[in-house]
């Protein structure tokens, strides 16, 4: 079955209470987002992030009486203010080094450049490239400074993790920053919340 990420976004009376608003993470059908909750909240472990955003901050004291306390259906609490959310840098590495196990694919975009198209777990054939290439078989991480595959019109690259790898501007998650900028424009940057929940 796994685990689903559940939440909700409070806002901040002028009493200086925290109260749920009507943006529901369920409405954003994010399911199990495995790679953009550890990302962001540090939940999951399968990408081995080590600097995920708003890492297992805990239910936040000053909860909305919505959000469920610690216990075996509702756990692994976590928070952001939509202050924190805008200021991220979502192209700054979450790890010190490149994985051990994904590689970025690059193809060629639009104007030929190429961009990043996905990060994949790295094929068989492209690591036995590597080796011929490399003269060892290394890890992806363990590649020499600019090594690349170049295979089948694509170039495979390692990569250091960003958020926005996983959580693009322009991806699953942009509908709840959008509600999230709507309701700060109302309330102030500071005074809207997102608490995430996992079961």
């Amino acid at each position: 079955m796994g685990t689903f990420i559940e939440g909700l976004v409070e806002t901040r009376t002028a009493a200086g209470s925290w109260e749920a608003s009507a943006v529901d993470l369920y409405d954003f059908d994010l399911g199990k987002a495995v790679y953009e909750r550890e990302c962001l909240f540090g939940y999951g472990g399968r990408l081995g992030v080590e600097r995920p955003l708003f890492d297992a901050r805990g239910r936040p004291e000053d909860a909305c009486a919505e959000v469920p306390h610690e216990d075996e259906l509702n756990h692994s609490h976590s928070y952001a203010t939509w202050a924190e959310i805008a200021a991220v840098d979502w192209d700054a590495p979450l790890c010190d080094r490149p994985d051990g196990n994904r590689l970025g694919l690059w193809s060629p975009g639009p104007d030929g450049e190429l961009v990043l198209d996905d990060v994949i777990w790295a094929p068989v054939a492209v690591l036995d490239a590597a080796e011929e290439l490399f003269g060892a078989d290394l890890f992806p991480y363990e590649w020499p400074p600019g090594g690349e595959v170049r295979l089948d019109g694509a170039v495979y690259r390692p990569v250091v993790y960003t958020a926005g790898m996983f959580v693009p501007p322009d991806g699953d998650w942009a509908p709840l920053w959008t509600s999230m900028r709507a309701l700060a424009e109302q309330y102030g940057n500071e005074n809207v919340r997102l608490v995430v929940w996992f079961g």
